[in-house]
């Protein structure tokens, strides 16, 4: 599988441009991941980490879901991996597979895209539980930004570490 990763424009509206950076670090991730089996995915960094791409895969489904699914849209869903809420039950990925993660991935990927172009403007809020305020699109798409190029960082180093592959 070879992702295809489209740079973001150079000059562009707010929303296009956020879209688009969003859409950029997505197709990182899944390009630290093309040509790898299901047991180089589930590599693990170093001792004592338990950190592996799969991992990482199955925690941004997560992130995606809650941030648009749970906050953006008020639905009103249990995490993917954990019926208890915790975030930590998708880094493991002992019995995990690229088929199952990718496809709930790309699923909550697609629903989280629905649901931006769904809202009337970026200043659209909703409520964020865990830090009891309310929260517009804007700051979501920002957070999500920064949430998948921290974690494409800790992909650069698993998949070196995996086969050698380094690069943007």
């Amino acid at each position: 599988m070879t992702t295809e990763r489209i740079d973001p424009p150079r000059v562009a509206g707010e929303r296009e441009t956020l879209r688009a950076y969003l859409d950029f670090h997505r197709a990182t991730l899944a390009m630290k991941t093309d040509g790898l089996t299901d047991e180089q995915l589930r590599s693990r960094s170093m001792p004592p980490s338990t950190l592996t791409l799969l991992g990482l895969v199955r925690h941004m489904a997560e992130v995606e879901r809650t941030w648009f699914r749970r906050v953006i849209n008020g639905e009103d869903i249990p995490l993917v991996w954990s019926d208890e809420g915790d975030f930590q039950a998708a880094y493991d990925a002992s019995g995990a597979t690229r088929a199952a993660a990718f496809e709930a991935w790309q699923t909550e990927v697609a629903h989280a895209r629905r649901i931006e172009q769904a809202a009337v403007s970026l200043d659209v809020t909703a409520y964020q539980p865990r830090w009891g305020e309310e929260v517009s699109l804007r700051l979501v798409m920002l957070h999500m930004i920064h949430e998948y190029a921290r974690h494409n960082g800790h992909a650069d180093f698993l998949r070196e570490g995996i086969d050698g592959v380094v690069g943007a």
